[in-house]
């Protein structure tokens, strides 16, 4: 059998996903630590199981992490969309194949940023808050049906979280860096423009150097007063020292965020009332990890066999 490496922190919705890679040769060894794995145990975990293949959740594959593995490490099936924990130019140098699952968790993550729109917008947590701690209050909110969503990435969840608001009648603008991307019933306009014309802002991109604080002090400042950002795609993507300026100052009226640059997140954005914070939960939806564990699993199954490694 051939020696398979599972660190994503969560695995196994679906026994029968196991016992599909164990029929197909596989022997697995799970993330112990059940949680995002630092650089340091990742390292620890593949030098000490030698896998010819992993399953990968978030954590950092360094060039230092693969350049260790490389001797054995042929494959790495990122359960999920992001590869920027990945360092894909050290994986091509190196002969390690990556490949993720872009279509399992655009449903969940879509509507989880729609939740957070919502939340923000009907002052959904502030009021739960207020009523466990004794008070009863009807706080006034605002509708998301007659406002204008900017859409920043239209790929598979931007897409889908346009036409989710398009169904509550909102008004949806889309910018994408890539030209030809866009979306039915989207309005393409530049980046400038969904900034200052959009009530709500979310997020929809890979992170990368290009876009790191892409919401930042200069996008802030171009933005409608009152507006609300929405971050559930990466940590890294918002100046969260920028946006907690501009939350105090009332510029920004609310934010939603799931994912932060340093996790778990431990910043001053917990004492605000006007956020919705989350722990990077977007994919954790029952049926939407089932359906990336089973996509991640056959993904690599498929990958091992063409490159005959698995015995």
């Amino acid at each position: 059998m051939s020696q398979v490496l599972i660190t994503t922190s969560s695995f196994g919705i679906d026994p029968d996903v196991l016992r599909a890679l164990e029929k197909a040769g596989a022997r697995v060894e799970l993330n112990p630590f059940k949680r995002k794995l630092t650089e340091a145990e990742a390292l620890e975990l593949l030098g000490k199981h030698k896998p010819v293949g992993m399953i990968a959740g978030v954590e950092p594959l360094t060039a230092k992490v693969l350049e260790a593995a490389s001797a054995h490490l042929k494959f790495i099936s990122r359960c999920g969309i992001g590869l920027d924990s990945v360092d894909l130019s050290a994986a091509k140098r190196l002969g390690i194949e990556v490949v993720n699952t872009p279509d399992a968790p655009s449903q969940a993550v879509a509507e989880l940023a729609v939740a957070l729109m919502l939340s923000v917008l009907r002052r959904v947590a502030e009021s739960d808050r207020a009523l466990r701690g004794g008070k009863w209050q009807a706080l006034m909110g605002r509708l998301l049906g007659d406002k204008t969503i900017g859409v920043i990435g239209l790929g598979r969840i931007g897409a889908r979280v346009a036409r989710i608001c398009a169904g509550f009648g909102c008004a949806v603008l889309g910018y994408d860096p890539h030209e030809a991307a866009g979306a039915p019933g989207v309005d393409k306009v530049s980046l400038d423009e969904l900034l200052s014309e959009s009530d709500v802002v979310t997020l929809h991109v890979p992170l990368s150097d290009e876009n790191r604080h892409l919401i930042g002090k200069d996008a802030l400042a171009k933005m409608k007063k009152g507006a609300i950002v929405v971050n559930a795609s990466r940590g890294g993507l918002v100046d969260e020292t920028a946006v907690y300026e501009a939350l105090k100052s009332g510029e920004l009226a609310g934010a939603g965020l799931d994912c932060f640059e340093r996790e778990p997140y431990d910043g001053p954005l917990k004492d605000l009332p006007n956020v919705v914070l989350t722990s990077h939960m977007g994919s954790a939806a029952e049926e939407c990890r089932a359906r990336m564990e089973r996509e991640a699993a056959e993904n690599l199954v498929a990958g091992l066999r063409r490159l005959g490694a698995l015995k």
